[in-house]
């Protein structure tokens, strides 16, 4: 059911394993080992794109807009990121483009679309604690992957 469907508001954090646990049959650890394998054994890039909000939290900011979606993984598909200027996100701890062709560079960063940044820290903060929690819920069994 729909989350307005039920009253939900806004949105709340759902993390799912893998984005399918009910269908996995191995634990999700050895998936994120095979990923890790074959990453390095075909010398991958991995990318990550945030198509959540910019500009400031639910009800203030919206959501990545299409447009910009599609002209990061057009930019990553052509391998014009490859080598690029990165900077380091302090909370997270991911390498971030400085530039990408038709996005402008706060929507890169969304930390510099928020009006109040340390607003933004602190929601970045508390995202990053939830993934922390869930990870270790998860568990490591015999994972490399951590």
């Amino acid at each position: 059911m729909a989350g307005t469907e039920r009253g939900v508001t806004e949105p709340e954090p759902i993390f799912s394993t893998c984005f399918a646990a009910p269908f996995l049959v191995l634990p999700p650890e050895r998936y994120a080992d095979m990923l890790i394998e074959r990453v390095k054994r075909h010398h991958s890039d991995v990318w990550m794109l945030n198509t959540g909000w910019v500009g400031g939290p639910y009800g203030v900011g919206e959501r990545m807009s299409i447009a910009h979606t599609r002209a990061i993984v057009r930019a990553v598909l052509a391998g014009d990121l490859r080598g690029g200027s990165t900077h380091v996100d302090p909370i997270f701890g991911l390498q971030i483009p400085n530039r990408v062709p038709g996005v402008p560079r706060e929507v890169l960063d969304t930390r510099d679309s928020w009006p109040d940044p340390e607003d933004y820290d602190r929601q970045a903060t508390r995202l990053r604690e939830m993934f922390e929690k869930n990870i270790h819920m998860i568990g490591k069994s015999a994972s490399t992957a951590g």
